[in-house]
């Protein structure tokens, strides 16, 4: 029987399932619409990069901004399947609306998308990490499965929408990805009844014996490593997220995408970081896996600066890039391809551990909320991003401008660390205590 436990407790959850599917179609449509946003914004209606660059940086911040919203009207007032159905609904609405020609229609397509992640993202991400209550040392090999359907969808998205857009119409791209957004609503619809009950519940539908409680004491600094993990994330969606943007328009005018006698769409390229996630991230989910079995698991701050790290490698072969671009030659596809490869392990170090992080962590009265904090820093991130790309053209070279990214990079890594050696002691503690935490059947009592 206990060899039977063991065997058990190494499986992860029969609803991950169709909380994958859901991510994924979800992820499909928004993916879809990112390849497109710039290059329609530049190509079809004339916007210099930095006009287009401050939409990008408006849109995917509010998309990151709602989700502290999204989450307190949930922690509050609405249940999570409520709050899940509304926020499909809305960016259904989104992307049928950016399918019109009218550039009204295309603003409040812009807007209803972002409202409606703000509902969609953050409940799902709790409700996923909720499934792993009793399995705590799957999290993070968990969430990395989770992370691979956001990017399957991530893949596909900008080869269908963005083929469409860019070699066809680009409208008809728009309504493609709200396709995949419909299609993400009726696999949710059915697949939610296959989920445990108990992932539903909240407010004082759970009561626990007092000495599961969290005291103050406890609380405070748990959501303050929360808050200062969320706050270096910032170093790493700030670069990252060229990739929509300035990396975009690199595709487009810089870089040679001939290949076998055919040009490859500069919206397609953007499906290379998802391929390399779903070739690596069961790799990673593996590692991961492995070493929480040896207790040599590296914890999510050492993560971080793993990350950090590789993001500034990634960004070092941008800068040889742009230097060879400013020469008038075309750059191989292979340089993309190998920033791409070094950013996909970045993310693969953070973005996945984020969610499992805060999921774990974060008290259960402020779950969607600092789940929204941990949404609000790749708000401000993502402005940051689209800001800097628009301006891209006054940096006076793109080795300086690329070279940004790694110098920032590299100094987030070595302030973090800095801060970890400080406080070593400490934050171990508290992640040990996250760890009791999860390690409950019941959640926590919500008041």
């Amino acid at each position: 029987m206990e060899k039977q436990d063991q065997i058990e407790s190494h499986i992860h959850p029969k609803g991950i399932t169709p909380l994958f599917l859901t991510e994924m179609w979800e992820r499909l449509s928004y993916y879809g619409m990112r390849a497109l946003l710039v290059l329609y914004l530049v190509k079809s209606l004339g916007f210099s990069d930095a006009d287009a660059g401050a939409v990008y940086a408006f849109y995917t911040s509010f998309v990151y901004l709602t989700p502290v919203l999204g989450g307190y009207l949930t922690d509050r007032f609405f249940s999570y399947q409520f709050s899940i159905y509304l926020g499909s609904f809305l960016m259904l609405c989104g992307h049928i609306s950016l399918a019109f020609s009218d550039l009204s229609f295309f603003y409040l397509g812009l807007v209803l998308l972002a409202l409606g992640n703000g509902f969609f993202k953050p409940n799902m991400s709790t409700i996923f990490g909720r499934l792993y209550n009793e399995k705590p040392g799957l999290r993070d090999s968990g969430f990395t499965i989770f992370y691979m359907g956001i990017n399957l969808g991530g893949l596909i998205g900008p080869i269908i929408c963005g083929s469409l857009g860019e070699r066809v119409d680009w409208h008809l791209g728009f309504l493609s990805a709200g396709v995949g957004m419909g299609i993400g609503m009726i696999v949710f619809y059915f697949g939610s009844k296959r989920l445990p009950s108990s992932i539903w519940k909240k407010g004082n539908d759970f009561l626990l014996p007092s000495s599961a409680s969290l005291s103050d004491h406890q609380t405070k600094p748990k959501i303050l490593l929360i808050v200062l993990l969320s706050f270096f994330s910032i170093f790493f969606w700030m670069a990252f997220e060229q990739m929509g943007s300035s990396l975009n328009l690199f595709a487009l005018r810089n870089t040679d995408r001939s290949l076998f006698g055919f040009e490859i769409p500069a919206s397609v390229l953007q499906s290379i970081n998802p391929l390399f996630i779903l070739l690596f991230g069961p790799l990673v989910s593996i590692i991961w896996t492995s070493l929480a079995k040896k207790n040599r698991n590296p914890n999510p701050v050492l993560k971080f600066v793993l990350s950090l790290v590789l993001l500034g490698i990634g960004f070092l072969v941008m800068v040889v890039a742009g230097e060879i671009a400013e020469t008038g030659i075309s750059v191989s596809i292979l340089f993309l391809v190998f920033v791409y490869f070094w950013n996909t392990l970045s993310e693969l170090c953070l973005s996945p551990v984020g969610l499992s992080f805060v999921s774990q962590m974060a008290p259960v009265k402020y779950a969607s909320v600092l789940m929204g904090i941990w949404f609000l820093s790749n708000a401000f991130g993502h402005y940051a991003a689209g800001i800097l790309s628009g301006y891209q053209n006054q940096w006076g070279s793109m080795t300086v401008f690329y070279g940004f990214f790694v110098l920032c990079s590299w100094l987030g890594a070595i302030l973090l660390y800095s801060i970890y050696v400080w406080r070593k002691k400490s934050i171990l503690h508290l992640l040990a205590s996250g760890e009791k935490k999860d390690s409950l059947s019941l959640d926590l009592n919500r008041i």
